[in-house]
């Protein structure tokens, strides 16, 4: 397909991912800005999370940011959010990702357009990361986010760890969003037939990256207790160097080892498909898996809408 080249996706992730009607409405404030194409919402229950694909020019995707802050702020109250998913903030992450030849720097420098209009607007403290990061102890999403809402609020006292924009201390409600510019990510759940939730995190450690395990790989081991299961939650940040049937296997074996088997995988959101090239579904478990998934067949979809 043809790609402009100034398009860019974005990804918020929400914390929220149980009632139906406050996600409707988000997604619903989103959809409402002219040239900003929600591509795929995908929600759980168990994270209670949910994860909204856009894709548009700067222009645009960032009147639909702020929308979606808008609305979060309004229904979200993080004194009382719970789920098995880490989050600092309402809006939790906001990723932008250049598309086709736009160049990173303009995700770049959407980044902070957005990150410092969320946190004028609305009072929320913004933290950039990745490539719009320029403090390297704290340019990776885990490190931001390691602790949680409470340990990020004691750094926040600390010089080194001041918000990019906006106040010292997280929004009552909101708490602090995080706003970059990165690569195309795959989210990659591979689901136990356990409910151990110890085997789940020592696979975790096991294939991710900081733990001398898979390149680009970032996982968890997390609980998903509506389905009496546990999970292996993985960010794939670049692959070409760890590809979906690399990281599968790397769990299925470990999970072997420690006794345990797989039940089956899961794609949150959209993927390229690029990523799938000589892949079928079932290399990779994926028991649901629907081809409208693949991000340049939703672009396809909604191109003139």
């Amino acid at each position: 397909m043809t790609w402009t080249v100034s398009l860019v996706e974005c990804v918020p992730n929400v914390s929220e991912g149980r009632r139906l009607a406050v996600i409707s409405s988000m997604a619903d404030a989103m959809a409402r800005i002219p040239d900003a194409r929600v591509l795929d919402v995908s929600s759980d229950p168990s994270h209670n999370r949910s994860v909204f694909t856009l894709a548009g020019e700067p222009a645009p995707l960032e009147h639909a940011v702020l929308a979606l802050v808008e609305r979060a702020v309004a229904d979200i109250d993080l004194r009382t959010q719970r789920g098995e998913h880490p989050r600092v903030g309402a809006v939790d992450v906001v990723p932008f990702v250049p598309l086709g030849t736009t160049p990173m720097s303009a995700c770049v420098d959407l980044a902070k357009h957005v990150g410092k209009a969320i946190s004028a607007r609305f009072g929320i403290p913004v933290y950039l990361y990745e490539h719009a990061s320029a403090d390297p102890h704290r340019s990776h999403l885990e490190d931001i986010r390691r602790g949680g809402l409470a340990a990020l609020t004691e750094r926040m006292k600390q010089p080194a760890w001041a918000p990019d924009f906006g106040p010292r201390t997280p929004h009552p409600t909101a708490g602090v969003t995080v706003v970059g510019a990165r690569r195309p990510l795959i989210a990659f759940n591979v689901n136990l037939a356990s409910d151990r939730l110890d085997v789940a995190k020592q696979i975790a450690r096991t294939v991710r990256q900081s733990g001398g395990g898979l390149p680009c790989v970032k996982a968890l081991g997390l609980r998903l207790r509506d389905r009496g299961i546990v999970q292996v939650s993985m960010n794939l940040t670049d692959y070409e160097r760890t590809s979906l049937p690399r990281a599968f296997d790397a769990v299925r074996d470990e999970a072997t080892r420690l006794g345990v088997s797989v039940r089956e995988s899961e794609i949150v959101g959209l993927v390229p498909a690029a990523a799938l090239s000589g892949v079928t579904p079932a290399d990779v478990g994926l028991s649901d898996f629907d081809a409208n998934q693949i991000l340049e067949r939703r672009l396809e979809r909604t191109a003139g809408s």
